[in-house]
């Protein structure tokens, strides 16, 4: 696969990412398989907070306003793969887990 074919696959679901990372071509789109990581991870990271934020006043609606904001740096993410482009996402986009 191409940078930009891996790139955009990565951000389709966790097994999307493993086989962009595994069949993919890992150093031409690695800014891309990183930006998607750093949102699956957050993602889990949030529907655990979100557990907690149950029990307390309005913790559903934060739980839900940050869905959200996590689904729009998605589509900001994917859109940037799409244009072959790499434009960090909002608030998360500068986490490097690949190096």
């Amino acid at each position: 696969m191409d940078k930009k074919t891996t790139g955009i696959i990565a951000y389709l679901t966790i097994v999307g990412w493993l086989i962009a990372y595994l069949t993919g071509d890992k150093e031409g789109a690695k800014f891309h398989l990183n930006q998607s990581l750093v949102l699956a991870i957050a993602e889990i990271v949030l529907s655990i907070i979100s557990g907690v934020l149950s029990h307390i006043p309005f913790g559903g609606l934060i739980s839900w306003a940050c869905s959200i904001a996590l689904f729009v740096f998605w589509i900001l993410g994917f859109v940037s793969a799409i244009k072959d482009e790499e434009k960090p996402v909002p608030v998360i986009g500068t986490i490097q887990i690949l190096k």
